[in-house]
């Protein structure tokens, strides 16, 4: 009998055990460090974003200055240039006829901000959005589904990845979409009276092709295989502010929302960087570490809590590189003059590297590397401290007063980036009503 009794307890026993053991585990899991008080840093897991209690924010000013209304001027130059009245649509840069709808929405937020501060009026506004209303009611979309990655802004015609006229297209890139979807709630929310005809244009948009599971899918084409593809798309930072804008709007955009499924922590002059662990090597996507998506997630929204925190930590790697090497860091995409040069990314972090530069073709260039001139002007109204200050001054004078405002600065050879281009000139007047009126879509 005791024999028996012996027997029965160590599996009793074990299964006791297990069952604590589980429950502890899921108590901790639903922690957070805080909770634990003095044994925090025992049970501090990978994913876990850290915050602090101070961010060094600069709070809008209310007020510009004649200087900052000037510079306002000349950013809204380029889209008084660039603008083709035919089709309400301007050119991606300088006298090119090409457009992608990153840079049609750096031009949309652009105008709204050009508005807002007071250097363009309402009638004009309304003239250019009811054009643009009128193009994109009747704009081919890839495959009938959604936009194609990049169009002629004269004739309308879908392009190819040589920038040539195609029948085809190359696909939709599903976080420019998502970048657009920023000038959709600005206008719910602060321009109502367009609201039901860009809703029309929407519903034709065929948007749960490009949403899988609640994550995003771009179309991609593979030129070696003559074929098009779906596949994930969207890396940490990118793919959670374009999932912000269409979460905002009604979609389901739940798992692009989660900033810790896939981040691991890169130590960076001293920051732990939040990177995508989804890496080139085993995806399609590279796995850029960008000023972009942060500080328009600052200047739109206002942050989350964990947006706020890995925007911090880019900014100051960026600041401590400067400290460290005295280079002056602001990084930024966009696209360059260099030789070959086309549409260039310059980040904290890609692919098992730091302060790299890729391409768009996925190849390394850093002799593009860049002071970005749309990223120092974030920073300085984002950010009060001492490097902000001097990011801005050293792009302050880096315009055109006829044509609008450079890209930035290569830091190998300290000349001008000369682009000048939508997407520069629309984040500056962007951050310039930032500094008036504070976050731009203000739910």
């Amino acid at each position: 009998m005791k024999a028996s009794l012996k027997f029965l307890f160590k599996p009793v026993f074990f299964i006791i055990a297990l069952t604590a053991a589980t429950y502890v585990v899921l108590y901790v899991e639903k922690l957070r460090p805080s909770d634990l008080g003095e044994f925090e840093g025992l049970f501090l897991k990978d994913d876990e974003i850290v915050k602090r209690e101070n961010y060094n924010l600069k709070p809008p000013a209310g007020i510009l200055d004649e200087q900052e209304m000037e510079y306002a001027r000349i950013a809204w130059k380029y889209f008084e240039n660039n603008f083709d009245e035919n089709t309400g649509l301007i050119n991606g840069k300088d006298n090119c006829p090409m457009f992608s709808f990153k840079d049609l929405t750096a031009y949309l937020m652009g105008m709204m901000s050009a508005y807002e501060i007071g250097i363009v009026d309402s009638m004009m506004v309304e003239i250019r959005i009811k054009t643009l209303m009128q193009t994109l009611e009747k704009l081919e979309l890839h495959e009938e589904k959604l936009p194609n990655q990049r169009y002629h802004s004269v004739s309308l015609q879908m392009l190819g990845l040589d920038g040539e006229p195609s029948e085809t297209g190359i696909g939709w890139s599903a976080m420019d979409i998502g970048r657009f979807f920023a000038f959709v709630n600005k206008v719910k929310l602060d321009y109502p009276q367009h609201f039901y005809r860009l809703r029309k244009v929407i519903k034709k948009w065929k948007i749960n092709e490009m949403i899988k599971n609640g994550a995003f899918e771009g179309m991609v084409y593979q030129s070696n295989k003559k074929v098009f593809k779906l596949t994930q798309e969207g890396r940490l930072g990118y793919e959670e502010y374009s999932g912000k804008n269409l979460f905002k709007a009604g979609f389901d955009l739940s798992e692009a929302l989660i900033y810790t499924d896939f981040i691991k922590f890169v130590d960076v002059y001293g920051q732990k960087i939040g990177v995508d662990a989804r890496e080139s090597r085993t995806r399609f996507s590279h796995n850029y570490v960008s000023s972009e998506p942060y500080f328009l997630d600052g200047l739109e929204y206002g942050w989350d809590v964990n947006s706020k925190e890995l925007a911090y930590r880019v900014y100051l790697a960026q600041k401590e590189r400067y400290q460290n090497t005295e280079i002056l860091t602001a990084t930024g995409e966009d696209y360059s003059d260099g030789p070959e040069a086309g549409y260039v990314y310059n980040t904290v972090y890609a692919d098992f590297k730091t302060w790299v530069c890729y391409d768009e073709k996925g190849k390394q260039r850093n002799d593009l590397k860049t002071l970005s001139t749309k990223t120092a002007f974030a920073w300085y109204v984002l950010y009060d401290d001492d490097y902000s200050e001097k990011l801005f001054n050293a792009v302050k004078d880096l315009n055109d007063p006829k044509r609008g405002w450079y890209s930035g600065v290569f830091e190998k050879t300290g000349k001008t980036n000369k682009v000048i281009s939508a997407s520069t000139n629309g984040i500056i007047l962007e951050c310039l009503n930032y500094k008036l009126n504070g976050t731009l879509i203000q739910f």
